[in-house]
């Protein structure tokens, strides 16, 4: 691994440990803390919620160990997760498994994917979750 790049792997590292103490302190669904946190634009200019509506709140409740909570606020993040963490290993094994990264980068996986993000936001749309 050269200079530079662990010199990025820090860098990012240290920047999402602060973005988690961050939520971890303070909580975006509190309305006197509910102003240090970007509103979601979507939300704000046509009233429909976006795929990642509630995310902010979801991720608080999560690194609170309140998994219904985070659930009840953005579910489609909580499936996410599993799915980030494996394109995150496959990319880092990539050299050794390129199987995997075929896969998971294959126009079929990234449609399906795209499918169902469309789906939750209709879903949560019509029926309000």
């Amino acid at each position: 691994m050269t200079t530079k790049r662990i010199v990025l792997t820090t860098l990012v590292a240290l920047i999402v440990l602060l973005a988690v103490l961050v939520y971890f302190v303070l909580d975006p669904s509190s309305p006197a803390m509910s102003k240090y946190f970007p509103k979601c634009p979507v939300y704000w200019f046509t009233g429909l919620k976006c795929p990642g509506c509630g995310s902010q709140r979801a991720i608080h409740e999560l690194l609170h160990g309140n998994l219904a909570g985070a659930m009840h606020y953005n579910a489609l993040l909580m499936a996410a997760i599993p799915v980030l963490v494996l394109y995150l290993i496959a990319d880092v094994i990539k050299r050794r498994y390129p199987t995997l990264d075929n896969v998971l980068n294959h126009p079929a996986t990234i449609i399906t994917i795209l499918t169902v993000v469309v789906a939750w936001t209709i879903a949560r749309n019509i029926w309000g979750f």
